[in-house]
């Protein structure tokens, strides 16, 4: 993905705020999307997502994955951060879209429709402060950012009109040093629709 700010009208658009609104169940904030990897059951995506940032400190993701709160587990995690690893930057959109991927396989039904729902609209997430992950405000429905979390919602999005939800029921792991939880490798992730010899058809991560 090109690490460049884009410019959006959000007057036509799938754009998200609050997880409470039309169309907040896209955000990694919303409630309601439980996961699990490695046989540990995961509260939200985004306890997931931060708890890829401390791959060598168990310690620090069981604290993070405890929490109920998608944004208390973010807000926990936060006094660690000189202990992130040290290529998040490089990583953290991969991760993300590994992490998107796994809420879709275990959330098949309710994400997939979500998503579908959103037709060919652009997905923004909207902020006031982040415009890497979202966009920001600069002018009368006009935000401007990266906005990286939509982008790989819309890539995902396209990716799954294109080749159907049965390729999306497994999610193998990622191909970077140390993708570890609790001091294990992360292991392949699968739907409860999956059987666990089925592996993925097809490289999506490229």
């Amino acid at each position: 993905m090109a690490i460049e700010l884009k410019q959006y009208d959000i007057k036509n658009a799938a754009a998200f705020k609050k997880t409470t609104e039309k169309w907040g169940e896209l955000s990694n904030m919303c409630a309601g999307f439980p996961v699990v990897v490695n046989n540990i059951p995961i509260k939200s995506v985004e306890a997931l997502y931060q708890a890829c940032r401390y791959p060598n400190h168990p310690e620090i993701q069981k604290k993070i994955l405890e929490q109920k709160s998608p944004m208390t587990a973010k807000m926990v995690g936060k006094p660690h951060l000189i202990k992130t690893r040290e290529d998040w930057n490089e990583v953290r959109i991969l991760i993300m879209k590994w992490v998107l991927r796994v809420k879709l396989a275990q959330n098949m039904e309710r994400f997939s429709q979500v998503l579908k729902e959103t037709q060919n609209m652009p997905i923004i997430e909207l902020s006031n402060k982040d415009d890497f992950w979202g966009a920001k405000p600069i002018g009368d429905n006009i935000y401007a950012g990266v906005n990286a979390l939509g982008r790989l919602l819309m890539e995902l999005r396209q990716q799954l009109l294109t080749y159907g939800e049965e390729k999306f029921l497994s999610v193998a792991p990622l191909k970077i040093n140390d993708f570890i939880l609790y001091g294990n490798p992360i292991d392949f992730v699968y739907s409860s629709q999956a059987y666990s010899e089925v592996k993925p058809q097809i490289d999506l991560f490229s």
